[in-house]
């Protein structure tokens, strides 16, 4: 996988230029199943099964591929206890908590604010 280098400049910290490196971290984390992953790992470390549980409505490839994508970030942490078969935990980084942080932000905000978009929604569908 082709990623931009960090070189320190303000370029790579301005989400509004295409090839910043910021907006593609932005871009790989601000998406539905990151969020609602990082959620359910906010309560604490969960093997995949119990993440899948979680998170519902996700696919087995879709969880997989989110959660390589937080781990490359640092966001989570994968542990692979040798037992037979081999059991595997997540767990949120420091990084991955703050942005946790975040992210329950938003969900409370998403509570708050329900009945208005709902609201919205028929009056701009009617």
């Amino acid at each position: 996988m082709v990623t931009k280098q960090f070189s320190n400049s303000p370029e790579d910290a301005d989400l509004r230029r295409a090839d910043s490196l910021a907006r593609e971290i932005f871009s790989d984390v601000a998406n539905k199943w990151a969020l609602l992953i990082i959620e359910a790992l906010g309560e604490g470390t969960l093997r995949f099964s119990e993440l899948r549980g979680e998170v519902e409505g996700i696919s087995h490839k879709m969880l997989t591929q989110n959660l390589r994508m937080l781990e490359r970030n640092g966001l989570v942490e994968r542990c692979v206890h040798p037992t037979v078969p081999p059991r595997v935990e997540y767990t949120l980084t420091g990084p991955g908590q703050g942005l946790r942080r975040t992210v329950h932000v938003m969900c409370d905000w998403t509570h708050e604010h329900l009945g208005h978009i709902e609201a919205s929604r028929r009056d701009f569908d009617a």
